[in-house]
């Protein structure tokens, strides 16, 4: 078993560990990156959907050191985005190690440092990595979930998870269902009705719609304004561009707001990209009921209805596994692997011990991440 000895070391290449490490690079902290697929954002190089764009203006989505170039649209496409992080990389000269899937990260004691084995995908060697300090950067969207519904594995059609879907090309005229009313879920509906299919879509929990100019006017307001005034605003302004949504099978959250909800839970609200267009227009079919079983090509509902699908899109989104490899923390993360300290006190834990992009902020928020782990570090071993 091969070791190899750092300062630091950071898991995930995703767009949080790439801050770290462009961070890392700016303060002369050594470093080790290690990832797990064979490229890093693999999220968005692998596991995006082709329309898929930036749902937040440009400047909230910047990583620390280099904007975002000014000739870039205010939201960027998934291909702009990549040649941003293609650039990002370069840039800092950021040298991921591919293919090593981390098995288990444990602190010990005696020498003051981590250990972390993780196994090279290519040979299966078990490689270890000591370091002093650990930088869990793994992201809130880590691995992909699919519900266990009866009768599932006894359907006809394609199943697939929202990380597998590329566009309706292949799904023109048939009838597709699309589970999950988040954004990936109400944007792969759209794209669906694009492309001529017969798309439905299932909308069990109360949502709070926006518009893009909403967004970017709440964002604005929240630095000065508190998040309940805001909340108030945006919602009025979507129930007067928007309408009423119950005649669709669409109700709103009637408790908390777009922002407070997701503060609180990290529920993002959906940013109408054209769904809701294509929702009144009957184009896309709203289902309010949850799945009750599948039996070959026919869905039954837990209100009674039923319809035959030729595929099933689940947009259900993801799963943290990191506790099933992170060892002996008992203060940072909680068993789905996001922060047990609120924020802004999320991202360092004990012993060493950071994690960067898991505080429900997104990109903005993996950013503020990144600066605080490397300055911390960077004050300690001075």
């Amino acid at each position: 078993m091969a070791e190899e000895e750092q300062l630091a070391i950071i898991v995930g290449a995703g767009p949080s560990g790439l801050a770290t490490a462009a961070y890392f690079e700016h303060l002369k902290i050594p470093y080790t990156l290690l990832e797990r697929e064979d490229c890093f954002a693999s999220i968005w190089k692998k596991y995006s959907y082709d329309r898929v764009h930036l749902h937040l203006p440009k400047q909230f989505c910047e990583l620390p050191l280099m904007p975002i170039p000014s000739s870039f649209p205010t939201y960027l496409s998934r291909k702009e985005f990549i040649h941003y992080l293609n650039d990002y990389v370069s840039h800092f000269e950021i040298k991921p190690i591919y293919g090593r899937l981390v098995e288990t990260a444990s602190y010990d004691e005696a020498l003051g440092k981590w250990k972390v084995k993780a196994r090279d995908d290519h040979d299966q060697v078990v490689q270890e990595y000591w370091a002093r300090f650990l930088v869990v950067a793994t992201g809130e969207t880590c691995d992909a979930t699919i519900p266990k519904i009866e009768g599932l594995d006894s359907f006809t059609g394609k199943v697939l998870h929202s990380t597998k879907y590329k566009n309706g090309e292949e799904f023109k005229d048939k009838n597709v269902l699309v589970v999950g009313s988040g954004n990936s879920g109400m944007e792969i509906a759209l794209d669906l009705a694009n492309y001529g299919a017969n798309a439905s879509i299932l909308v069990r929990s109360p949502i709070h719609i926006l518009s893009r100019t909403m967004t970017y006017m709440a964002l604005v307001l929240l630095k000065y304004l508190a998040v309940n005034w805001v909340d108030s605003m945006v919602t009025i302004m979507s129930k007067v561009v928007f309408g009423d949504l119950t005649k669709y099978g669409i109700q709103r959250p009637k408790e908390e707001g777009p922002f407070t909800m997701k503060i609180k839970y990290g529920k993002y609200p959906v940013i109408d990209v054209g769904t809701l267009h294509k929702i009144k227009s009957g184009e896309i079919q709203v289902l309010p009921a949850g799945i009750k079983s599948i039996r070959g090509g026919s869905v039954a509902f837990e209100d009674g209805k039923e319809y035959s699908f030729d595929a099933i899109v689940f947009a259900t989104g993801f799963k943290r596994s990191t506790k099933e490899w992170l060892k002996g923390d008992d203060y940072l993360l909680n068993d789905d692997g996001l922060p047990k300290p609120s924020f802004p006190n999320h991202w360092k834990g004990q012993n060493g011990l950071y994690c960067a992009g898991l505080s429900r902020r997104g990109l903005y928020g993996s950013a503020m991440d990144a600066q605080k782990i490397a300055n911390d570090i960077k004050a300690l071993i001075l």
